[in-house]
């Protein structure tokens, strides 16, 4: 970082702002064109002013989300229904894809650490709908990747075998029920 903006070698402050000869190929006119006075000298001034006013307040980049969208609410939830149905085109960068996902701690919460099964339950909507690789799920809830992987992977098995089940005919269930009252498992 620099103390003042003519500091930094790299910039077109300097030129833009009448302190030094602009390079032949920066164009000045445009942005000096953008202030109310049609003098340059005058517009200089205003330019100079107009950076200064902005050293030190809070930046619009703070307000980007996803890399890609800003603006008020509205605008922004408009884009994001548009982002949403290109979701799994891979040449968008997944962090412009899933701008409006919400964050890991609003989706697991401390409250469901505790249940496994509700805990799971959001884990692979995390995954699933709103795009989250599992390392980033494991560091959130503090675990190994490899522990979640194994996690996620016994979770849909016993969910398989639920689904298998439940599609099973009738009579192949009462049996089945019949199993567990004598302590066997259907599954």
């Amino acid at each position: 970082m620099v103390e003042a903006p003519e500091a930094w070698t790299w910039s077109s402050y300097s030129a833009t702002a009448g302190k030094t000869i602009s390079h032949p190929c920066l164009t000045t006119d445009w942005v000096l064109g953008q202030f109310i006075s049609r003098k340059r000298e005058k517009a200089e001034k205003e330019y100079r002013q107009f950076i200064q006013w902005g050293i030190g307040q809070n930046t619009i980049w703070n307000e980007v989300r996803g890399q890609s969208l800003l603006g008020e609410d509205t605008i922004v939830e408009k884009l994001a229904d548009l982002l949403k149905k290109h979701k799994d085109i891979p040449e968008i960068p997944r962090s412009q894809r899933y701008s409006t996902r919400p964050s890991l701690e609003v989706l697991l919460p401390d409250s469901i650490l505790k249940d496994h099964q509700k805990l799971m339950k959001k884990i692979l909507e995390a995954i699933e709908k709103y795009g989250y690789h599992q390392s980033q799920i494991a560091r959130h809830i503090a675990v190994h990747y490899s522990t979640l992987s194994r996690w996620r992977e016994n979770t849909r098995m016993q969910w398989k075998r639920l689904d298998n089940h439940m599609k099973a005919p009738q009579h192949t269930r009462a049996h089945r029920h019949s199993g567990m009252l004598q302590g066997k498992s259907p599954i």
